[in-house]
């Protein structure tokens, strides 16, 4: 368990020892207690003294702290990752220690940690005249200055556009590209905040000139538009534009997925098509099929799923395998292929993006999904004995 997860649990006890938990603290507590009790079919005879062994070790911890006197006084004050998060990430270790259990055969699925990591802040800044700068290798401060634009990268690793003086040239076009298991965040000149997902590229002028704000997007980014209704801000990807005045929104337009997501916090925006144009509310998302005319649909989310990357998790609900393993395979850096038939699993859950990936795979393999390994080259296949021998009874698959 990490250190920051450890963190909140400890301060969930603390609560509930002082009886100022709520209910979802409550509820989290008792989930913590009776998790194996609801997963009888992990168990079997081979296991059985290794799952008592661990389940008595977390009552005892749990108790211990519960009745242990607070020695500072202090009230704790909590920062909060949902419950659903910190509850997966626990199930997550815990499972995954079952499993290991279950199993007799070796595990080699952690000597890929040593040369697969988790994503992190790197992107390639390219400017008007082709100069390139690794922006995860630049040093803090001014990187360069274009036509009365000056570009600094700050202490928290984020870009910055500022107007230094005012001049008639043209706005010059700056890219910003993040590979395979990189991320990074760009401040535009008219103060709009763009996060960029893995392997994904925005496209931008030095300054906004005119009567709007237009921007290009390949793959994944979150917007915080600054408010100008005189310019209105504009996103363009293949198949839609995405029109604001000054709002939240969340765009999942990459080249390998069917369908270009719109999904809206706050405000409102409209996304127009070859053939039709909508307006979303917050709490709706506007889907349109690559492969149709341009036809739009609409639909109520659950906005936070959509927007989870930013903040450090992987969020699923409803999801398949091969939705699941585009994810891992843009944040983790890894090429993705597959051997035979897949079944139609679909998978529920929250991970942090900071896991290894070694510790994802245990769980998806909790439900017949197995991995070859040969470099950074992931083959995935389904072995539906391995689900019969974790889960005989029903052989359904288990939400983490």
């Amino acid at each position: 368990m990490k250190d920051a997860q450890k963190k909140y649990f400890l301060e969930i006890l603390e609560k509930y020892r002082k009886k100022k938990a709520n209910s979802k603290e409550i509820k989290f507590l008792e989930t913590y207690y009776d998790m194996f009790e609801e997963n009888e079919d992990l168990i079997n005879e081979e296991n059985e003294g290794n799952y008592l062994h661990l389940k008595e070790n977390i009552k005892t911890a749990i108790d211990k702290k519960i009745s242990s006197p607070n020695t500072n006084g202090k009230e704790i004050k909590i920062l909060w990752f949902k419950y659903a998060a910190v509850a997966a990430a626990l199930l997550m270790v815990l499972f995954a220690s079952l499993h290991f259990f279950n199993t007799n055969k070796e595990n080699n699925l952690a000597e890929m940690d040593h040369h697969i990591n988790p994503g992190g802040n790197n992107a390639t800044l390219i400017l008007s005249g082709g100069e390139k700068i690794v922006l995860n290798n630049a040093s803090q401060g001014e990187i360069a200055r274009q036509s009365g634009i000056s570009i600094t990268k700050t202490a928290n690793g984020q870009i910055v556009y500022a107007i230094t003086s005012k001049t008639s040239d043209k706005p010059l076009k700056n890219t910003i590209i993040t590979p395979k298991g990189g991320q990074y965040k760009v401040i535009l000149p008219d103060g709009t905040e763009v996060a960029l997902n893995a392997a994904s590229t925005l496209t931008y002028p030095t300054s906004f000139q005119g009567g709007e704000r237009r921007v290009e997007l390949k793959g994944e980014a979150y917007f915080e538009v600054t408010k100008n209704a005189a310019m209105p801000f504009r996103v363009q990807s293949t198949g839609q534009t995405v029109e604001v005045l000054g709002t939240h929104f969340n765009i999942n337009a990459y080249d390998d997925e069917s369908i270009i997501r719109t999904t809206l916090l706050e405000g409102s925006v409209k996304i127009t098509s070859a053939i039709a144009s909508s307006i979303i509310s917050p709490g709706q998302q506007a889907l349109i099929s690559k492969t149709g005319k341009g036809t739009i649909l609409t639909k109520e989310i659950n906005p936070e799923k959509e927007i989870a990357w930013k903040d450090g998790m992987f969020s699923f609900e409803n999801d398949d395998i091969k939705s699941v393993m585009r994810s891992i395979s843009r944040w983790y850096n890894v090429n993705v292929s597959y051997k035979g038939n897949l079944p139609d699993i679909d998978f529920t859950g929250e991970i942090f993006r900071t896991a290894k990936l070694s510790e994802v795979f245990k769980i998806l393999e909790l439900n017949g999904i197995q991995f070859e390994v040969e470099g950074k080259n992931i083959i995935v296949s389904y072995n539906q004995e391995a689900v019969k021998t974790i889960n005989p009874k029903n052989h359904k698959p288990t939400d983490y």
